[in-house]
């Protein structure tokens, strides 16, 4: 785990083992990260990273396992797609005027057997406290194939009382309390909204001293945003997760258009901001 902080905002650990995504988030004493209140999926893999506060999931798969279309053997996507548990290699990792700032490259096998990359840039501005992440998909492989992302934000719902919403304009009625849904939980995924960003607030959290987690991200490559929740113990967490796909299964995707795909040596880039205010 590499330590990343400013001179403003959380403390956050990026796990160098698993994309590079972050551990703890550190903001007033307090981890945000759900750690072991967490649904067992029986993934190794993804229990892992479930367990912190950020976790990619892609670039070839989201969500649950489905089957590897026309493949002999019936092999499936894994939950959450090829990701989690690819290594990055850190490029630079530097502090300057109050800033964060770090670059790394993972080298993915996807499941059907090409090489990808993902560029990733990490930076926390120390004058606002926001945390910024701009990532990078690179097909190196030798055929096209759709990249698939979802970040998943997962808040250890530990630190929620009854004065906890959930607010953005892509929610019914502009917003409603954390405890959406029938317990001991749901999940629902609407259009993100907004020309370039969308942007979604949760809070305010009285264990965080009155603040509340400010999340946005690019609606081009984003368009849609899912939100999930579980309290089915030892369960307890709510995730905030912007993904590239709505949600349902990926013959759908394909009948109606939505699986688009980049050839050898094209990319597609996807941002994500988030603060505490």
């Amino acid at each position: 785990m590499i330590e990343f902080s400013a001179a403003k905002g959380p403390r956050l650990t990026l796990d160098s083992g698993s994309v590079l995504d972050i551990g703890a988030c550190i903001v007033g004493g307090e981890n945000l990260a759900p750690g072991r209140a967490i649904p067992d999926d029986g993934d190794p893999r993804i229990d892992h990273s479930l367990e912190g506060f950020l976790f990619t999931c892609g670039p070839d798969h989201l969500r649950h396992p489905e089957p590897i279309e026309g493949d002999a053997a019936g092999r499936k996507y894994p939950l959450h797609g090829a990701f989690s548990a690819h290594p990055a290699t850190i490029l630079s990792n530097t502090g300057e005027n109050g800033d964060a700032e770090c670059h790394a490259v993972v080298d993915v096998r996807m499941t059907e057997g090409g090489p990808a990359r993902l560029e990733r840039r990490w930076f926390i501005d120390g004058k606002t406290g926001e945390v910024q992440l701009d990532d990078r998909i690179v097909n190196t492989g030798d055929a096209p194939f759709p990249p698939m992302l979802m970040y998943h934000m997962n808040i250890g719902a530990r630190l929620f009382d009854g004065d906890v919403r959930l607010s953005g304009v892509m929610l019914e009625g502009g917003g409603f309390p954390w405890t959406f849904g029938k317990d001991p939980g749901g999940v629902f995924c609407v259009p993100a909204e907004g020309p370039e960003w969308a942007e979604l607030v949760l809070g305010p959290m009285a264990s965080l001293g009155g603040l509340s987690l400010r999340v946005a991200f690019r609606t081009d490559t984003l368009p849609f945003l899912q939100i999930w929740r579980n309290q089915a113990a030892p369960a307890h967490v709510l995730g905030i997760e912007p993904c590239s796909h709505r949600f349902v299964g990926r013959a759908e995707l394909g009948r109606s258009g939505e699986l688009t795909e980049i050839a050898p040596g094209e990319s597609r880039s996807y941002g994500l901001r988030f603060s505490f205010v």
